[in-house]
């Protein structure tokens, strides 16, 4: 099955902020500040950002699995520490 912005990023698989944000569901804005950040992988061409979408599909993966980290971490009390933040 195609990848469903296979279509919009073309053969080259090369996006733009609107079309990561539209991916994204976010706006164009929000794409912005995590490209000029360096949170989002990102190059720019001619001054303009683009985005590999092999990269931002990684990147996506990366979130949820530090986000599924981040969870087992405050559930499973792995710091020594209880609820309310005092040591055990």
């Amino acid at each position: 099955m195609a990848h469903p912005m296979t279509t919009r990023a073309g053969e080259s698989g090369i996006l733009t902020i609107r079309e990561v944000a539209d991916y994204l569901k976010v706006t164009d804005r929000t794409i912005y500040r995590l490209a000029a950040a360096k949170k989002i992988p990102a190059f720019k061409v001619g001054g303009t950002w683009r985005f590999s979408l092999a990269d931002i599909d990684r990147w996506i993966k990366q979130q949820s699995m530090e986000g599924l980290d981040a969870g087992r971490e405050e559930g499973g009390n792995a710091k020594g520490r209880s609820h309310d933040g005092e040591r055990k």
